[in-house]
């Protein structure tokens, strides 16, 4: 009760306040803090850092409330809350969570790459489409996904356009790889320093496919390409169109087909803190970020598109805004309507790739799969019997009964041993640790100690 009544203590106070510019102290707020801190399992360093937290904390939570007050009485038509962003400061949440919407060499003039084959959308002007639509319902959309500091929004945007057309089109959904496209997709775009949807669909289509995030999973940072990711051609595409810009009938016909990739302008202060409702700003159309629309609707006469975001389910409604769709503008609410586009896929996609099989060791000898062949009678330098090591890439030692792993690469023999470079002794995962020295795994069958 007594964090309820201050938290009414902080809205009503808030709500006075002229454009939601804080009037309390910050000892006021710290209550409330206290309690986010908890629910959000923050902490901080020093106790500098957190007064620097607290006191975005506190900017932030007069302007939610001063804005709320107002969507109480039906303008605006959404809500804010204290999310996992409220000790984030407008300008640091703006750097870490936007502007990567943007290419490295970009073409001329900075418009997008021509259209592949496929050409522009052709949607027939005021054709029928269903009053709403959600495809999320049709299984047709993953989980919310969260970009973490990295500004790889493009990456995200376009696996979800390609996860939907591929469920659509096989009934298999399937959740892609966005590290795949942040590490090798280089030649236009710049990994967590932004990109563009058409730039990764064009990618998929000259690599061939794309991987699982399951397989190469998304680390929040920029890495070297895994080729062997790489040649994973899980999910196809055969191209991709645009949807001419800033022509709202044909977004709503194209998402009307299939989930589509937008760019938006994410830098509002309202937009960091949103909750709930029909987004309908104020909001500048300079586009800094990429999300999905994943359907439509209408609500309280207010029409709206579905956004699926890449922050993670603590913002917004577990990951989704509503925005405010015909408004009037010809770009749209925070101008999604101005860079729209999808990939498309008719071609269904390739068998799953077979493993890498068994090892082989000769021409009528194998070890199987994920084992070292090692030799276990040798003659005038040839091997006349093998046995496998149950250990990957592993080392062969001299005894021809034994191997070390490959992070311990010295055979000591003699004592039984693996040792490392150098010269320390180490145990190795899963072997028991004796007197600090661990065992030589045997090759003749089942990992086993030599002396127990």
């Amino acid at each position: 009760m007594a964090f309820l009544a201050h938290l009414l203590l902080l809205l009503l106070s808030a709500s006075a306040a002229a454009a939601g510019q804080r009037t309390l102290p910050l000892s006021a707020y710290e209550p409330l803090f206290d309690a986010w801190c908890a629910e959000h399992g923050k902490s901080y360093g020093s106790p500098g850092e957190r007064a620097a937290r607290l006191a975005a904390f506190a900017d932030n939570a007069a302007f939610v409330a001063a804005h709320n007050a107002a969507a109480g009485n039906g303008n605006p038509s959404y809500t804010l809350a204290l999310n996992a962003f409220a000790d984030l400061t407008h300008a640091e949440f703006r750097a870490a969570r936007l502007g990567g919407l943007a290419a490295g060499p970009r073409l001329a003039g900075g418009e997008r790459p021509p259209s592949s084959s496929d050409g522009a959308f052709e949607g027939a002007v005021g054709a029928a489409v269903p009053d709403a639509l959600d495809w999320r319902q049709s299984g047709a959309v993953t989980g919310v996904k969260d970009q973490g500091s990295c500004g790889a929004c493009w990456s995200f945007s376009a696996t979800g356009a390609m996860e939907g057309i591929n469920k659509i089109k096989t009934g298999s959904l399937v959740s892609l790889s966005e590290q795949e496209l942040v590490d090798c997709d280089r030649s236009y775009n710049s990994g967590c320093g932004g990109g563009l949807m058409d730039y990764a669909y064009k990618f998929v289509v000259k690599n061939g496919g794309i991987d699982t995030e399951e397989d190469y999973p998304f680390r929040q940072a920029d890495g070297t390409c895994n080729k062997n990711k790489l040649k994973k051609h899980v999910v196809t595409i055969d191209g991709y169109k645009d949807v001419p810009a800033n022509k709202e009938d044909s977004l709503l016909q194209a998402v009307a087909q299939q989930p589509i990739s937008v760019g938006i302008c994410g830098s509002a202060q309202a937009f960091q803190l949103y909750s709930q409702g029909i987004f309908d700003g104020p909001c500048p159309t300079s586009l800094d970020h990429a999300v999905l629309i994943v359907g439509y609707g209408s609500e309280g006469g207010k029409d709206y598109w579905i956004v699926k975001n890449s922050w993670g389910e603590r913002w917004g409604m577990k990951g989704y805004m509503y925005m405010h769709r015909n408004t009037g503008t010809s770009s749209g609410m925070c101008g999604i309507n101005m860079m729209a586009s999808y990939p498309t896929k008719t071609s269904p996609n390739p068998p799953p790739s077979p493993g890498p099989g068994p090892t082989k060791c000769s021409v009528f000898t194998s070890c199987p799969e994920g084992s070292t062949c090692c030799c276990s009678w040798r003659a005038l330098g040839l091997c006349l019997s093998w046995g496998c090591c149950e250990l990957e890439n592993a080392v062969c030692c001299s005894d021809n009964r034994s191997c070390c792993p490959a992070d311990y690469p010295i055979c000591d023999t003699a004592g039984g041993r693996c040792l490392k470079g150098n010269g320390n002794f180490s145990s190795i995962e899963g072997i028991k640790r004796k007197q600090a020295f661990s065992k030589v795994p045997s090759w003749n069958g089942l990992l086993q100690l030599l002396d127990q």
